[in-house]
């Protein structure tokens, strides 16, 4: 593992004490998914219509949103979590990790059915596939949400986080009443659609999406080498202007990151924090999950950008999402010691 500058381990320390601090201030929300994890690692990936052995099936507590939420209050953020769980064994399972990592699950509803749940399959390098049933999820609805919003977009929310593991009326309904109540919206595209609604683009203040998906939305062609160093950002930052997104990070795996400011005009890449994955589950969620803390706590979107980038990185060296993330004492003793 490269260690980090002298420079880098004072930003990273004073982000993450600038997150911890912010527990009496103003909260991160995040609405949408929880789920099941059943996951187990195998020497590599099948292909179609193959079985391959395994090692010993693990549970574990997921859901994109549960994981944001979880990797933003592990590092000190004040969270709340919106969303539903079925009546099943999984429900107490899921909140009450979600519990342990400091969420608020006070508004989450208990419908019939079962919880989410997504069965994954990691191979040695870290690579996962992952196929997701939503269950209880899908009934996560914009009558829930008109029902919740006074702690959804309250005066204490400073921003709210979104991924596309619920409705995506639901995800619209929600978007839209907390960016019109001044809270900022952040959107992560995932599981990815192409084309998203109007009101939802217009409502979102910030995009998350990888370089994969910032391909398609933009309809440009991929380094045919990999490699994202010579590709035109300032092309992709006015792609995301005409599509109407006025900032985005794009995150490019073991690359790093890039923030798309289309306000300022400016396209900044954030420097890759290497380690020895062990697993790559949920990293996306954990790099989320820091720039909405960040973000609660009065960062740059760069600045919550550039720590993400090594509780993502410390989320790798972990089995499973959740059961992965560090805390803020965690980070800095990895990192910044």
């Amino acid at each position: 593992m490269r260690e980090a500058s002298e420079r880098g381990d004072a930003a990273l320390t004073d982000a993450l004490e600038k997150i911890a601090g912010a527990e009496a201030g103003r909260s991160v929300a995040v609405i949408g998914s929880m789920n099941a994890d059943y996951t187990v690692v195998t020497e590599r990936l099948p292909r179609p219509g193959e079985t391959v052995n395994a090692g010993p099936l693990r549970i574990l507590s997921g859901g994109k949103s549960g994981n944001q939420a979880a990797a933003a209050a592990r590092l000190g953020a004040r969270v709340r979590l919106f969303g539903a769980v079925g009546r099943d064994d999984n429900a107490d399972f899921l909140l009450g990790r979600l519990n342990e990592a400091g969420v608020d699950t006070t508004h989450v509803l208990h419908v019939p059915g079962a919880s989410g749940t997504t069965v994954i399959t990691v191979d040695e390098r870290g690579e996962n596939t992952i196929v997701y049933s939503p269950g209880s999820n899908a009934q996560v609805t914009p009558d829930y949400v008109a029902s919740v919003q006074s702690a959804l977009a309250g005066p204490d929310v400073a921003v709210l986080g979104l991924c596309l593991e619920s409705p995506i009326e639901t995800v619209t309904a929600a978007a839209r009443l907390c960016h019109e109540a001044g809270v900022t919206v952040l959107l992560n595209n995932s599981p990815f659609r192409a084309k998203l609604p109007e009101d939802l683009v217009r409502a979102t203040d910030v995009l998350l999406v990888n370089e994969h998906e910032m391909a398609m939305m933009l309809d440009v062609e991929e380094p045919v080498d990999g490699k994202w160093a010579a590709f035109d950002w300032q092309e992709a930052l006015a792609g995301m202007r005409r599509l109407g997104f006025p900032h985005a990070i794009v995150t490019l795996g073991g690359e790093g990151s890039v923030v798309l400011d289309a306000t300022s005009g400016v396209a900044s890449h954030i420097t890759p924090v290497p380690v020895d994955a062990v697993d790559t589950t949920g990293c996306g969620d954990a790099f989320m999950g820091t720039v909405l803390a960040g973000l609660a706590a009065g960062l740059t979107l760069r600045d919550a950008a550039r720590a993400a980038s090594y509780v993502a990185a410390y989320a790798a060296t972990g089995s499973g999402a959740q059961a992965s993330y560090g805390t803020a004492e965690q980070i800095r003793t990895r990192f910044a010691a």
